[in-house]
Order: C-alpha cells, then structure tokens, then sequence
C-alpha cells in the first residue's frame, strides 16, 4: 500500500461523522446531612398534612360519611409532633 492510498483511506475514515456517544444524565447529588434530610421529609409530612386537613374542611356534607372522608380524617389525626423532637446522632464521635 503507497502512502497516498493511506492518506485517503485515513482521509475517508475521518470524514465519517463520529457515532454519537450516549451519556446519561447524572443526577445532581444530594449534599444533605442525614438529619438535615431527615427534617425536609418531617416538614414535607407536615405540609402535606396540612393540605388533606384544608381538603376535609372543605369537604361538602354529603361526603362526611363517605370512604374518602375516613382516609383524610385518619390523615390528619396522624401526629407527626414526635418526629419533629427526635435528635438524630451526628455520628463519627460527635454526639
């Protein structure tokens, strides 16, 4: 083979387009402490709490009896006030 029949087999092969590479996109990571975590999920409780409590308030009277009724009740009676007070350990000897 001579070498301007290297050059052009080179020359073809780089004027192909590249196959595209498939990348996944990475999720951003999380840089919360575990009790910093832990009191979004007990704020996030609280405020979805919050909304099925407006919810049954404004649940018209002929849907008090009803099954959707009982579930938000047993929703709102929920008390969510002891995960609030819990200290979660900080760990590795900084308690």
């Amino acid at each position: 083979m001579s070498n301007a029949e290297r050059q052009a087999r080179y020359r073809a092969r780089n004027l192909t387009q590249p196959v595209p590479v498939a990348t996944r996109p990475r999720r951003p990571a999380d840089r919360r402490s575990r009790p910093q975590r832990w009191r979004d999920a007990v704020n996030e409780l609280l405020a979805i709490q919050a909304t099925y409590t407006n919810w049954l308030a404004a649940l018209p009277d002929g849907l008090r009896g009803s099954s959707i009724a009982e579930m938000l009740e047993a929703i709102v009676e929920l008390d969510f006030t002891d995960l609030m007070e819990i200290e979660l350990p900080r760990g590795y000897g900084r308690d």
